[in-house]
Order: structure tokens, then sequence, then C-alpha cells
């Protein structure tokens, strides 16, 4: 078993390697990608310093897998190539995700959709990953109707660049800024670039992408992303009204059963959901569940995961993982 990592050296890239060796993942080499500059150097694995290589070298060697966190335009080019030669790809940027021939997965939710043809894997945006898997199992039961969600995003989500620029105010040092304005003691209400609509396009991924992962148009999402200066870990205020009615105490119950969803609801206790505590975790936490007192059949609840890892690199390798147990839809595996 070859797997590929598009973009090891960058912030997901680094965490995909590390969930990688956490789960133990039934790969027999490692092939670490990136640009040309980072070419010749070693990245730690398993014990090991790994040689980084370029992108033809890696399609030469026929990677059962590859694992892409190297931007939109990095994918729209060699994903195709990768597929060509019989990889999977599993796909972090937006490039193929609203492409009506590629699959969307979450894979507590719809893995089982995959087979042998879907060579390229799209891997859902961050916030929309912690929405659905929050959102899914009470969609099941009542039935979405209208998904209000408002998000408390960390700079980690914009990138490397954004983390310095936090650090660096933090401590009073004037550096590169990866934002329009301060970060630091602030709130942007921007995330992403902004399109005609007013909506900016993290937005309207979340508006688009759960959609297509419960295969359901009959619901829709409203967004206001905003970035904070937290380092690790996205939250995320969502309001939910449904067709059917509800009782909290199931719905608490439908969460807990919810496989990568922990619920953690005792404000008495202040026990919450917060960032801090989602740091390096792969689950999805939920909180502050209550109903909303001005509508009908409409619930509140607070949603915190680690961007980095299920938000990215854990949801990945999960669906790594899913192609090796339906070892049929991965050729070459015994």
């Amino acid at each position: 078993m070859k797997v590929a990592v598009v973009g090891a050296t960058g912030m997901v890239g680094t965490v995909m390697l590390q969930v990688l060796e956490e789960r133990n993942f039934p790969l027999d080499e490692l092939l670490p990608v990136a640009s040309a500059r980072s070419i010749g150097k070693t990245l730690p694995f398993r014990g090991k310093e790994v040689p980084v290589i370029g992108m033809e070298d890696a399609i030469s060697r026929r990677p059962d897998i590859a694992l892409f966190s190297a931007g939109g335009g990095t994918s729209l080019e060699w994903a195709p190539k990768f597929a060509e030669v019989g990889t999977t790809v599993i796909d972090n940027s937006s490039a193929w995700r609203m492409d009506p021939t590629k699959k969307l997965v979450v894979p507590e939710i719809n893995a089982d959709e995959l087979g042998p043809d879907d060579k390229i894997i799209a891997n859902p945006n961050c916030s929309t990953i912690q929405l659905v898997m929050a959102l899914y199992p009470l969609h099941q039961k009542y039935k979405l109707k209208r998904v209000l969600v408002s998000t408390y995003q960390s700079v980690s989500g914009t990138g490397v660049k954004a983390v310095k620029q936090l650090e660096d105010e933090t401590a009073g040092i004037e550096g590169e800024k990866a934002y329009p304005h301060p970060i630091s003691r602030n709130a942007l209400p921007h995330c992403d670039v902004f399109e005609e609509s007013g909506y900016t396009k993290e937005e309207m991924k979340l508006a688009r992408e759960p959609q297509k992962i419960l295969d359901d148009r009959t619901f829709s999402v409203s967004a206001t992303a905003v970035r904070i200066p937290t380092a690790g870990g996205h939250s995320e205020a969502v309001n939910v009204e449904f067709y059917n009615d509800f009782q909290l105490e199931e719905v608490r119950e439908l969460l807990e059963a919810m496989p990568g969803v922990v619920v953690e609801d005792v404000p008495e206790e202040n026990r919450y959901p917060m960032p801090v505590n989602a740091h390096g975790k792969d689950e999805v936490f939920v909180g502050r569940i209550r109903r909303d007192l001005t509508q009908r059949n409409t619930l509140n609840m607070w949603v915190v995961a680690d961007n980095l890892r299920k938000g990215a690199a854990t949801n990945a390798v999960q669906i790594a993982e899913y192609l090796c147990a339906k070892k049929g839809i991965l050729e070459g595996i015994n």
C-alpha cells in the first residue's frame, strides 16, 4: 500500500502525516509530495525521516491513495493525472466539492456511496463537516427545514500566515498581514472573498455543501462566517428549524449515538464545547442544546471541532480507511 500526501509540508499536510501515524494507517510506503523548493527535505514518520518528492515522481510510483491538501489550482491540475494512473485521490481543497460527478464525503454519513469508479473524492469544507455531523442524526428523525449558522473560525483555517499575524499582533510585533484588519482582539466577519450576493465564498460553501452531503435540496442553510483570534478550532452557533417537533432528551440521545459526536451539555457546571478543549481531538462536540423559544420546531446548539483534524486531515484519512476496509474499491489491495 503506497500513500502519497500532496502538500505534505503545509499546515493540513503536516496534520495528515500525524493522523496517519496516530491511527496506524495500513500503509507500506509513504510518499510526501510538495513543491520544488521542498524536494529533498525530509519529514518524520514512524521513527524515520522520509524524503519529500515532486509531483511527477509521485505519479510515476502509482500510489494507491493520494491525500491532497495543496490548494484548488494544484488539485485541478494534478488530481486527474494521479487518477489516470489508478490512484484514488482524496482532495481537501474546494476544487471538486460541487462537481456533480464527484462525491463529497463525510464517512460517518455517506461513505457507502463510494465505488471503484470514484477516483477523485472531495473532502468537505472544515466548517461544513462539523455542521453536518451534528445535523445528520437530527435530519434523519425530524427532517431539516432551515438552518441558520454563525461561525467563529480560528486563524488556522486561513493558514500559517494568519497564525503568524495573530502571534505578531499579540506580541506587539509589526509583521506581514494575512487579513485586511488586525485579528488580535478583533472579530472579522470576512472569511474568504466576497461574492456578488454579499456573502463570502465560505458562507456559500456552508449553504451548498450540506445539501450535497445529505443528498437533500429541500432544506436551506444561511450562514455568517466570522474569523476570531483563536489559534485552532472552529465554533458554530446553529439554529435549526425542523418539519417535525422534537423532545430535547431525544435530541441528546440521537447526538450521543452519532459516531464521532460527543455531547458536552451541562451548563450548570460550566461544561460546554470550547475550541481550547477540542484541540488535537477528532470528535465533534455539541452543547448548549435548547429550544428556540421564539419559533416552533426549532433548536439551538453550539458545535465545536478541531478544524485541522476532523475538519480536514482526519476526515480525509477516515475516507482512506473506509476505502481500505472495502477492499474491492481500491485496485491492488488484497
